[in-house]
């Protein structure tokens, strides 16, 4: 069977808010000093198939472009608006369906960093095996290597490569994340699925009947004059649901593989650590930084210079003249940010 990856690059990263924007989203942010974080998602993936389709949004579209000239423009899929995973990937998987004839997906976030790509690809591989057998939905676990309160977890059962899912578990308090640790039957949830495109819209007729109609619309409309203007019409109503609610808690027989190359869900200020080295007071400082009397902090700078004085878990970022200031443990609420810009009607900085 064919196989595709799906890369999901249609979010807006805003808890990278100021350095991420609505028409520069973290996907399209060179994070780790050595290239795009789509251009890493791609490469990486390349190493499994090479049919790879990035699912965008429209706001996205003309960037996205530019930054993978390499990509066949029908391979870059446009989403009308935003409507969370489900519809991300349901969408996908009726462009393979009617337009390749069903196919093994592999879908991937485009906003991981992975240390090991050929470890990462094995994984995946495995994975992939265990997906074609039958009509299993199939996820890849992270092992965990400290107690995490920032992922979701998946409860697994069994041993060898390939294990059964009791559970998906959602992200724990410091206790409760210690107890899965020393448990070691759990993983990190690391939102890479795989299944056949037949499968998986399957399974939304059985729980997503009401996304299903919508895409059994859009399905339709392929190969045909209307296929844009009926998927701008249909998108916007379809209900905004993870794939993770809508579909994975409620199927039973899941599998798990689970792996360990080096897997860190970017998606905060404070995961640059994971990204760069620390100096010897344990800040991160990309730019032109001056920290004196100070720790365990997160510096960036675009342009000029950051100078910091006795301050202790911070974050301060700095891009294109906006500065953004928050304690490193509430890096979750730089959202919060963008939703009073976006009150304030301050446009020209979002």
């Amino acid at each position: 069977m064919k196989t595709y990856g799906v890369i999901m690059a249609g979010g807006g990263g805003t808890r990278f808010w100021p350095l991420s924007r609505r028409k520069r989203p973290k996907q399209l942010l060179n994070l780790s000093g050595n290239d795009l974080m789509i251009c890493e998602a791609y490469e990486r993936l390349s190493l499994v198939t090479d049919e790879i389709f990035i699912v965008t949004a429209s706001s996205q579209v003309e960037a996205m472009k530019a930054a993978m000239k390499d990509v066949r423009e029908d391979h870059i899929l446009v989403e009308p608006s935003a409507r969370n995973t489900s519809a991300c990937i349901g969408y996908a998987a009726m462009e393979i369906v009617k337009k390749h004839g069903d196919g093994l997906m592999i879908i991937t976030p485009s906003d991981a960093y992975i240390r090991n790509n050929a470890e990462f690809a094995r994984v995946l591989k495995i994975a992939a095996r265990a997906a074609e057998d039958g009509k299993h939905l199939v996820t890849v676990g992270i092992q965990p290597t400290f107690p995490a309160t920032g992922y979701g977890y998946i409860e697994m059962e069994g041993e060898g490569e390939v294990r059964k899912v009791l559970s998906f578990r959602e992200k724990p308090d410091v206790n409760t994340a210690a107890a899965y640790l020393f448990q070691g039957n759990y993983v990190w949830n690391s939102g890479m699925f795989l299944w056949k495109a037949s499968t998986i819209l399957e399974k939304f007729e059985e729980f997503l009947p009401d996304l299903y109609q919508h895409l059994l619309l859009i399905g339709e409309s392929m190969n045909t004059p209307k296929e844009r203007e009926v998927l701008s019409a249909v998108y916007p109503d379809m209900r905004s649901i993870s794939i993770d609610y809508g579909i994975m808690e409620k199927s039973e027989d899941i599998l798990v593989v689970p792996g360990e190359f080096g897997w860190s869900d970017v998606a905060s200020w404070d995961m640059l650590e994971k990204l760069h080295e620390k100096d010897e007071n344990d800040n991160v400082c990309v730019g032109n930084v001056v920290a004196v009397d100070t720790k365990d902090s997160v510096f960036y700078a675009d342009d000029g210079l950051i100078a910091a004085v006795d301050l202790a878990g911070i974050v301060v970022a700095k891009v294109e003249g906006t500065v953004m200031v928050c304690p490193k443990e509430k890096v979750q609420d730089v959202k919060k940010l963008v939703d009073a810009l976006k009150e304030k009607k301050m446009e020209e900085y979002l």
